[in-house]
């Protein structure tokens, strides 16, 4: 985190730009909060104000009054204090953060006054959207006594939170909702916003988004809010935001307290109180003073089942970022999977799999090594021997990992399917589709996707093959679009958000999209199966681009709306990997098999995709 000085001039900037586009307008006479109390001092109130701006901006207070409630030591150091007097009005936050940049001289309990300058620090910098934190800066802290009471917790819970989100944007110049008086009994952000900075509590609570390698955990407050069959809380639609998550940190450093290890629909048992805090990596965040115990539940990798000798299983997994310097454990894990939770498909479309030697950047494409060690893993964990077509991309021109270079791979069981190879394909040239003996086929097997479109200017290029099982042709084509990097969070000051990313992905959706019409223009019966990492959900743009003209359709909207994810992100269970199939597939079996997306010991942070048909 930047310099306290250079944070307020940048914040300042900001606050100043917005005010003169009219964005802030108001924010300084929202409140009757907005100037000092009565008796002449600035209480924390009237520096929180009843709009998501301080009306106190870049000004400077001092007799402040509190009793500190959390101090942190690691990361943005500083500590939060909390007023034991509040005022009537609920949209005013009784505590705030104070940041001294170094490990804070005060402790819990203390009573302390502050002088400094009110500052708002935006996560992320303004180019993300993020809403801001409203903090004290370049702080003179004086102890007047210890170990005091500290201020009620308050407690969020199912009836506290609100069941809609946020307001409209277009009740708010420009979409943001920054100069908007808080209405913390009508929406969710406007409840944890007028909560920023005060003591909270939680009682018992599921948890929905696993322990991560940040010492992060997510649980809800609202145990029934889309909640599915393995404990997760379901994001199914942009405009039915799951309200009662809440990203759990701890303040007490790891080295003295580690932060307990959970997966989805384990319990946060007991009690979990300490200051809310916002931040960049999942907006409102329980920071815990004393964290409750983890109850686990014992949640299960999947296991689908095999396919029939007349069946085709096709699945899509994405193995993050593997190369041969990862661990062999990794291998043998990802493999394991391959051989007995996804019962050894015929044909995996494989998307991440780096160059031989991984991210070091020195021209290397090649990835024979890293597939080789692969499907050796494989076939000692009692898998097939599978073989395997790919096509090296042009160095650095694929995104993902600087040096990895990372790419999609076809494997396939020769005992059971069999890879028509049409010389040809590279990085650069493109596949087209013919007719051949009254049938559609591709110019080149495997073979890119129109690889020359910006539309996949960074980005990974489709990779289509043409197999064939049991005298029927099946085309494939593998892809990783796009990653939403650069969208705005959904707790973004912007409701909705703006998602950027999508232009892209839209794109490339469209391209694939009459790929596929051309195919089946050809062949009208064509059996045709779109999979991979589409980095978008089902009910999405994307989908819809994907499957224009009804050459399409999502298999995974054939499952229930419960059990339809494949990855878990700030506790939202969502649908990023998909298997798209044409028309002439109607009767199919799909599964999403849930091996890592809800765990904490994870060999790849995607939920692998199966599906069966008899071509």
């Amino acid at each position: 985190m930047p310099a306290a000085s250079s944070r307020t001039t940048a914040v300042s900037a900001v606050v100043t730009a917005a005010l003169a586009a009219g964005l802030l307008t108001g924010a300084a006479t929202a409140s009757a909060s907005a100037e000092p109390s009565a008796d002449g001092q600035v209480r924390i109130h009237d520096i929180q104000g009843a709009t998501r701006i301080s009306p106190l901006t870049g000004r400077q207070v001092s007799g402040v009054e509190g009793i500190v409630t959390g101090v942190r030591t690691y990361g943005s150091k500083g500590f939060w204090f909390q007023d034991p007097n509040p005022d009537a009005d609920p949209a005013t936050s009784e505590g705030v953060f104070v940041y001294t940049g170094s490990a804070p001289a005060v402790a819990v309990g203390d009573a302390v006054t502050v002088a400094g300058t009110v500052a708002e620090y935006v996560p992320g910098g303004a180019s993300s959207g993020n809403q801001s934190l409203t903090q004290i800066t370049k702080p003179t802290v004086a102890v007047v006594s210890s170990g005091n009471a500290l201020p009620a917790p308050v407690t969020v819970s199912a009836r506290s939170v609100p069941s809609r989100y946020t307001p409209s944007g277009d009740l708010a110049a420009g979409g943001s909702i920054d100069a908007l008086t808080l209405a913390p009994s009508r929406y969710a952000l406007d409840y944890y916003e007028s909560l920023e900075g005060m003591n909270i509590r939680i009682g018992t609570s599921r948890v929905i988004g696993a322990t991560d390698a940040h010492a992060e955990l997510w649980v809800t407050v609202k145990p029934h809010e889309h909640a599915n069959r393995r404990g997760g809380t379901v994001y199914g639609s942009y405009t039915a935001q799951n309200t009662g998550r809440l990203q759990i940190q701890s303040l007490v450093p790891l080295a003295e307290q580690p932060f307990p290890t959970a997966d989805v629909g384990d319990v946060l048992s007991g009690t979990t109180e300490g200051p809310l805090d916002f931040n960049q990596y999942g907006g409102y965040t329980l920071t815990a003073r004393t964290m409750g115990t983890v109850t686990g539940k014992g949640l299960r990798r999947e296991t689908t089942r095999k396919q029939r000798g007349g069946e085709l299983a096709v699945a899509t997994y994405n193995v993050e970022n593997l190369d041969p310097g990862d661990p062999q454990e990794k291998f043998d894990a990802l493999a394991a999977a391959v051989v007995h939770n996804l019962a050894s498909p015929d044909i995996v479309a494989l998307e991440e799999i780096q160059d031989d030697n991984g991210a070091t950047d020195d021209g290397t494409v090649a990835a024979g090594r890293t597939v080789e060690k692969f499907t050796a893993a494989i076939a000692a964990a009692g898998g097939p021997a599978y073989e395997w077509r790919s096509i090296d991309p042009e160095d650095k021109k694929d995104g993902g990992e600087p040096g990895g270079n990372i790419r999609q791979v076809f494997l396939f069981n020769p005992e059971r399917v069999s890879f028509t190879d049409r010389a040809g394909g590279d990085a650069t040239t493109a596949t087209d589709v013919v007719r051949e003996r009254g049938r559609a086929a591709l110019t080149l097997s495997p073979g890119r996707i129109d690889p020359a479109n910006a539309a996949w200017k960074d980005s990974r290029k489709p990779l289509a093959g043409e197999f064939a099982f049991r005298g029927r042709t099946v085309f494939v084509v593998a892809n990783h679009f796009a990653s939403k990097g650069g969208d705005e969070s959904i707790f973004s000051q912007h409701q909705p958000p703006t998602r950027s990313s999508e232009v892209q992905r839209h794109a490339q959706a469209g391209v694939v999209n009459t790929f596929v019409k051309k195919l089946l223009s050809v062949q009208k019966n064509a059996d045709v199966l779109v999979v991979g990492d589409i980095n978008d959900f089902e009910f999405s743009g994307t989908a819809e681009a994907l499957s224009s003209g009804g050459v399409l359709y999502p298999a995974v909207k054939s499952l229930p709306r419960q059990e339809r994810y494949s990855y878990v992100y700030q506790g939202n269970t969502q649908v990023l990997d998909q298997i798209l199939t044409s028309p002439s597939i109607g009767d199919f079996d799909y599964d999403s098999v849930h091996i890592n997306a809800e765990f904490a010991a994870q060999n790849s942070d995607h939920d692998p995709q199966v599906l069966r048909f008899r071509p």
